[in-house]
């Protein structure tokens, strides 16, 4: 560690967000004019940071009617009001000098879609611990027992119903069997006597 850090530490911001090359920033700067003060954003993409504690900066391009505008911002500076990250770059390089010689939809940043680093890993955590708590849920829901019902409702006892014997009973006359039998045998004679012609 070295002598001056420690004399440095009170001087260091706690509100900077975690950031790196390739994200699209908006940079709220304190701009005074006369006695008046206002803030000013600058928005746009990170090219590079370097340095360490005090001393550490970033570099923020943007494209201004045509014009690459790059800005040095030091990261723990009283001029800057608040920095916001707005998208995440999906890049390979820690210094995006390249983005000078390119123009127009060259000089796009891929976007990041999800979280990174710290974050991502507290978002996986967070979803372990949800289904955590599900796997929980339904033990609790497996550990309920069913009451078992010890009153069982009485049955009303069924009337017993009269067989009927195929004689007559409530008007219907009784047909007897050979009858049946004789009007078959002549239905199937009158069938055979058909084919054979």
């Amino acid at each position: 560690m070295h002598p001056t850090e420690t004399i440095d530490r009170d001087s260091l911001r706690d509100d900077i967000p975690d950031f790196r090359a390739g994200d699209t920033v908006k940079v709220h700067v304190r701009v005074v004019e006369g006695s008046r003060e206002r803030v000013q954003v600058f928005q746009g993409a990170v090219m590079r940071r370097q340095g360490g504690g005090v001393s550490e900066t970033f570099t923020v391009r943007k494209v201004s009617f045509g014009v690459g505008v790059e800005r040095t911002f030091p990261v723990h500076s009283p001029t800057i009001a608040k920095i916001e990250v707005t998208t995440l770059g999906d890049v390979r390089r820690a210094k995006l000098y390249y983005l000078r010689e390119r123009h127009g939809k060259a000089a796009k940043i891929k976007e990041l879609r999800g979280a990174r680093g710290a974050k991502a890993a507290l978002v996986e955590v967070e979803e372990a611990e949800i289904d955590a708590e599900d796997a929980e849920q339904v033990d609790d829901v497996e550990d309920i027992e069913v009451e078992e019902v010890d009153e069982v409702e009485e049955v009303d006892e069924v009337e017993e119903v009269d067989e009927v014997d195929g004689a007559e009973a409530d008007g219907v006359e009784g047909v007897d069997e050979s009858d049946v039998t004789a009007q078959a045998a002549g239905a199937d004679d009158a069938a055979e006597e058909a084919a054979d012609e």
